[in-house]
C-alpha cells in the first residue's frame, strides 16, 4: 500500500527525518508509529499527506511515486488524513459538516460512515457543544468519508483519557478489518499501541530506530532505551 523510500525532511540545519525506510501493508491493516517528542512523527504524516515535500527521498503510493502530489490529489484518490488537533467546525451540526464533506467528495454512501462511527445520536448537535471524545469520533468519519483506502491519523486520541484512547483505537481496528482499510497512527499512547495494532514502527530523532510486532517492539532493548524505559 506505502513504500516511503529513504525520505528526508530538514529544516535548515535541523533534519526531522533522516533517510526513513519504511513499507506498510495494504488491507485491514493498523499500523502505529510510536516514540518519544521531537522523533519526527508528525513530520514523516506530513511527507506522506503531501503537506510537506521531502528534502529527499521517495513516497509511493500502490506502486506510483506521489512525492510530489498535492493534498487534494491524495485526497481524491483514496489517502486520508486526520490531525492531533480536531478540525471540525463548532457551530455547524454533526450532520451538517460531514454532508458538506461528502457532497465535496461525490460520496452518497454518508449514512454508512455514521453507522460505523455511531454518530447517529449526535446529528443535530452542533460539534461544539458535544463531548470531546464524540468530536474525536466525529474527526475521524469526516476523514472516512470518500472511502479511503489509506488513512492517517495523528494522535486521535489527543485529550482523552487512557480509557477513552483505548477504545478509540478498538473501534478503529475494527473498522479497518470491516473495511479492508490501512491505517497508520501516530499516538503517544502506547498501552493502545501495543494493544490494538498489527505493526508498530518507532521512530527516535529522526531515524527509524525498529518496525516490528507490538511482542517484538515491546520486547527491543533498543526501544526500551530510547523510549520505552523513559515512559515506564
Amino acid at each position: 500500500m506505502l513504500r516511503i523510500e529513504r525520505v528526508s525532511v530538514s529544516y535548515g540545519r535541523v533534519r526531522a527525518l533522516d533517510e526513513v525506510d519504511l513499507v506498510i501493508d495494504g488491507g485491514g491493516v493498523l499500523h502505529g508509529i510510536i516514540g518519544p517528542n521531537g522523533a519526527g512523527k508528525s513530520t514523516l504524516m506530513d511527507a506522506v499527506s503531501g503537506r510537506i515535500l521531502p528534502t529527499a527521498g521517495r513516497v509511493r503510493y500502490r506502486g506510483e511515486d506521489i512525492t510530489r502530489r498535492s493534498v487534494a490529489w491524495r485526497r481524491h484518490r483514496g489517502i486520508s488524513r486526520s490531525f492531533q488537533r480536531t478540525s471540525i467546525f463548532p457551530n455547524l451540526t454533526v450532520f451538517e459538516q460531514l454532508r458538506l464533506v461528502a457532497r465535496h467528495l461525490r460520496d452518497d454512501r454518508l449514512a454508512d460512515v455514521i453507522a460505523v462511527m455511531d454518530l447517529a445520536d449526535y446529528l443535530h448537535e452542533k460539534a461544539g457543544q458535544i463531548a470531546y471524545g464524540v468530536q474525536r469520533r466525529v474527526d475521524v468519519a469526516l476523514a472516512l468519508i470518500g472511502r479511503p483506502q489509506l488513512l492517517l491519523m495523528d494522535e486521535p486520541g489527543a485529550g482523552l483519557s487512557a480509557r477513552e484512547t483505548l477504545g478509540l483505537f478498538q473501534h478503529l481496528r475494527a473498522l479497518v478489518r470491516e473495511r479492508g482499510i490501512t491505517a497508520v497512527v501516530v499516538e503517544h499512547d502506547v498501552d493502545a499501541v501495543f494493544a490494538c495494532c498489527d505493526t508498530v514502527t518507532v521512530l527516535d530523532l529522526g531515524k527509524l530506530l525498529v518496525t516490528g510486532s507490538p511482542a517484538e517492539v515491546r520486547g527491543d532493548a533498543r526501544v526500551v532505551e530510547a523510549y520505552l524505559g523513559s515512559a515506564a
